[in-house]
């Protein structure tokens, strides 16, 4: 099978088609997948890039619990729908006990623990509070873990309450101005707790994080699933196995639910150009984390900005920037530019009115909604001076 073919399927099956046009933010993440978030304006040009939805109305979605952050697959943070908020925490609580072997070695104890998590319920019961109002509601039962727990990333042991609060559903987190891309927040008790008549056991959760995973981005191989899951082969394998993934074709390593070959045979591939803007950890790229799949063959020794250099596109784990993609073939580059509140972009192909419009209702969307589109939390205007320049450049050449 044509490898176009199958990125103009990942497009559609990714909703990048045009086909959700007007369709929920939880309806979006349902279809497509999780968004990732860091920090940054990822899960805002998501749902923009796919439904056309305004900041505003994602907010609303958010405030009203119909999507929300939480830590789910691999420990990750992502803005899930609200159908999926115990699939999540479910998957993602194994993944949560990093902090404690720090702290232990600190000398932390898990009775300890568990006594701040109680003062931090009592606490929260009152009204929402930050860290540092937590900190000062809940007194001596927070402690500093001083110099040696800086070095470590641990400076007190309130992280600790908050993270197994979190993964068990008992607390969440609210952004104190509403909005998705920062990294400042209270947090509040979470009633009822999503996880209440949860009956899956853990094994379970992840054929269905399975079932979903193919559903977003298959045909896709058991490593990239396993990255994406961060399990190991065999509770990968063992999580496949209900699920009787067909390969793509014999000898293939892609693998696919057998309810999508007969769609993708008859899928076919659109003719006219369907331009879209994503953010550098959309679905499309980060679920699968195979560039060169989205690549056409002779962009692949293309050289891109990478850092202080240039490398071959082809090369790359993930995207050194923004990007534009057409029926599933990643077509340019972008990064917006906050000095000219504008988009500078590069295309790897013939500029046409289409391509220009689509980066106009982008540029139009990040000036008069979000004022910036950071790729994670620490991204800023000068660290991506470069990036910028590098595409100007680019374009102009």
């Amino acid at each position: 099978m044509e490898q176009s073919k199958i990125r103009a399927w990942y497009a559609y099956r990714q909703g990048l088609d045009g086909s959700l046009a007007g369709k929920s933010a939880a309806e979006v993440l349902g279809r497509t997948g999780w968004a990732r978030s860091v920090g940054g304006a990822g899960p805002y040009v998501t749902l923009f890039s796919r439904a056309g939805l305004g900041r505003e109305q994602i907010d609303a979605s958010v405030e009203k619990l119909e999507i929300h952050e939480l830590p789910s697959a691999r420990g990750c943070t992502y803005v899930l729908p609200a159908s999926d908020f115990a699939l999540g925490l479910t998957v993602g609580k194994s993944f949560g006990g990093g902090e404690m072997k720090v702290a232990e070695k600190l000398g932390v104890t898990a009775k300890e623990v568990d006594k701040l998590c109680e003062a931090v319920i009592r606490a929260l019961e009152e009204e929402p509070l930050d860290p540092e109002g937590l900190r000062r509601a809940t007194g001596k039962a927070v402690r500093n873990l001083g110099a040696e727990g800086q070095k470590k990333g641990l400076s007190t042991t309130l992280p600790l309450a908050l993270g197994r609060l979190q993964l068990s559903g008992d607390i969440r987190r609210i952004p104190t101005n509403g909005r998705l891309d920062q990294q400042r927040y209270k947090y509040t008790v979470w009633r009822p707790n999503p996880l209440r008549g949860y009956k899956l056991a853990a094994e379970k959760a992840y054929t269905e994080l399975a079932r979903r995973y193919f559903a977003w981005i298959g045909p896709a191989t058991l490593a990239e699933f396993q990255w994406f899951s961060g399990l190991g082969v065999k509770a990968a394998q063992a999580a496949l196995q209900p699920l009787d993934l067909e390969p793509l074709a014999k000898g293939d390593a892609r693998l696919m639910l057998p309810d999508d070959r007969a769609r993708l045979e008859a899928f076919k591939t659109p003719k006219d150009p369907h331009y879209v803007l994503i953010s550098p950890i959309d679905s499309i790229v980060l679920l699968r984390r195979s560039l060169k799949d989205l690549l056409d063959p002779k962009d692949a020794g293309r050289e891109v900005f990478v850092e202080k250099g240039t490398q071959p596109f082809g090369l790359l784990a993930d995207l050194p920037s923004h990007a534009i993609v057409d029926r599933g073939r990643i077509v340019g580059l972008w990064e917006y530019d906050t000095a000219t509140r504008s988009i500078a972009w590069s295309a790897f192909v013939k500029k046409d009115r289409a391509l220009e419009d689509a980066v106009a209702r982008t540029e139009q969307y990040v000036r008069e909604q979000l004022g910036d589109v950071r790729s994670f939390g620490l991204d800023s205007p000068k660290s991506r001076a470069p990036r910028v320049a590098a595409l100007r450049k680019a374009a102009a050449s």
